[in-house]
C-alpha cells in the first residue's frame, strides 16, 4: 500500500490533463483494499477509483481521495478441451492481457486488441470492438463491497451487460470495487472477421486461414492507422457511444440522409457516431489545444496543455450540433469528473 499527498494525475490519465488530487492510496491486493476501506482516510473523504485512466476526463482538481488499483496477476484456474478459465487481476493492462492470451493460444478477445485501460474497467464498460464484446467471454467478476468490505462474485448474468453498459455503471454504481475478472477463453477458435476492415486487411495480406494472432495483428494495424497514440496525443479513444434509435426514427432520418450507414440489431438501429460527427463537419477541427482527431471523428484530443473543461466544452458543442442536424442525442462514453 502506498500513500501520497497532492499527487499529479497527469501521467495517470490518457488525456494527459494536468490535475492534482488531495491524496492517493495505491492498493495491490485484496488485503490492502480491505484495510483501506476500514481506515479513517477513506471514511473521511470522498473518493474515486482509478485504473488505467483511459476512460476519464478530469475537468478540475480532485478534492478527495484517489484509490489506485494495482492488483496484478494471471492465473489459469481450469482447462478442458474447449476452454481455459483465466483469472486476471483488475489492475492488469488490458492489451497486455490480450497478448498474453494469444501467446497461450487462448482466443475470444483478439478483436479487442489495443483497447486502452485495465482489466477491471473492461466489464464495467463492457468494452467492445470489431464485432466482439467482452460480455461474450466473462465468466465471473470478483468485487469488494465498499460499505461492508465483503467479497462478492458476479456471474455473467449478474453483470447485466448492455452496449457499453453493465450493472456496475447503473444499479451498483460506486458500490463495488472490482478486484479480479475470470475470462472463459477458447481453445478451438472461431475468429470473427465480418466487422469493419478485418477481412479486407487479411485479404490484402494474402492470409486465407487466419489465426487469432493474425486477427490481433490486423486489428492493431487498423487501430493504429485511425487512432492516435495517447503517449503522443492525449485522448481517451472513442469519446462518444454509437447511438441506437428506433426503426421508426431511423426511417425518418434516412429520408434526408440516404447515405448514412447503419446496423440493425435487436434493440433498434445503430448509427455510427463517427459518421454523424464527421458529416457535421467536425472531423479535424482544432481550437487552441483541443480538437477532433483528423483521422477519426469519434476521438477528441489534447494537443498539449488543454484543460479538461475545454475538452468537455468541445464535446458539448458537438452533441448540440449533431442533435440539431439529425435529431440524435449523442452520449459520452468517457466519464467526466
Amino acid at each position: 500500500m502506498k500513500f501520497q499527498i497532492n499527487p499529479s494525475l497527469k501521467k495517470l490519465n490518457t488525456f494527459g490533463i494536468d490535475v492534482r488530487a488531495n491524496m492517493m492510496l495505491t492498493f495491490r491486493s485484496v488485503i490492502d483494499l480491505k484495510e483501506i476501506l476500514k481506515g479513517k482516510v477513506y471514511q473521511a473523504n470522498e473518493h474515486i477509483i482509478l485504473g488505467g485512466g483511459s476512460n476519464i476526463l478530469f475537468t478540475k482538481n480532485l478534492e478527495g481521495l484517489v484509490l489506485k488499483n494495482e492488483i496484478y496477476g494471471k492465473e489459469i484456474l481450469e482447462e478442458n478441451d474447449d476452454f481455459a478459465y483465466v483469472k486476471f487481476g483488475a489492475g492488469e493492462n488490458w492489451h497486455e492481457c490480450v497478448l498474453w492470451a494469444i501467446a497461450h493460444n487462448f482466443g475470444g478477445i483478439e478483436n479487442l486488441s489495443l483497447i486502452p485501460g485495465t482489466m477491471g474497467a473492461a466489464p464495467m464498460q463492457n468494452i467492445g470492438a470489431y464485432g466482439v464484446e467482452i460480455k461474450s467471454v466473462i465468466e465471473k467478476v470478483f468485487a469488494i463491497e465498499k460499505t461492508t468490505g465483503l467479497e462478492r462474485v458476479f456471474d455473467n448474468c449478474d453483470c447485466e451487460f448492455g452496449y457499453r453498459e453493465s450493472v456496475f455503471k447503473h444499479t451498483l454504481k460506486n458500490k463495488f470495487i472490482i478486484t479480479h475478472v475470470v475470462l472463459r477463453l477458447s481453445k478451438k477458435h472461431d475468429v470473427k472477421l465480418s466487422y469493419g476492415a478485418i477481412a479486407q486487411e487479411l485479404d490484402d495480406r494474402k492470409i486465407t486461414e487466419p489465426t487469432i494472432k493474425d486477427v490481433s495483428d490486423v486489428v492493431i494495424s487498423i487501430r493504429e492507422s485511425k487512432l492516435p497514440n495517447p503517449k503522443e496525443i492525449g485522448n481517451a479513444g472513442s469519446f462518444f457511444k454509437n447511438p441506437v434509435v428506433s426503426q421508426q426514427k431511423f426511417d425518418s432520418i434516412i429520408i434526408d440522409h440516404p447515405e448514412m450507414p447503419s446496423y440493425v440489431q435487436e434493440d433498434g438501429v445503430k448509427i455510427p457516431a463517427g459518421w454523424l460527427i464527421e458529416n457535421a463537419g467536425w472531423k479535424g477541427y482544432v481550437s487552441g489545444e483541443v480538437g477532433v482527431h483528423k483521422k477519426q471523428a469519434l476521438v477528441l484530443v489534447n494537443y498539449g496543455n488543454a484543460k479538461g473543461y475545454e475538452v468537455y466544452n468541445l464535446s458539448e458543442q458537438i452533441i448540440n450540433d449533431v442533435e440539431f442536424r439529425y435529431g440524435i442525442a449523442l452520449q459520452r462514453e468517457v466519464n467526466i469528473l
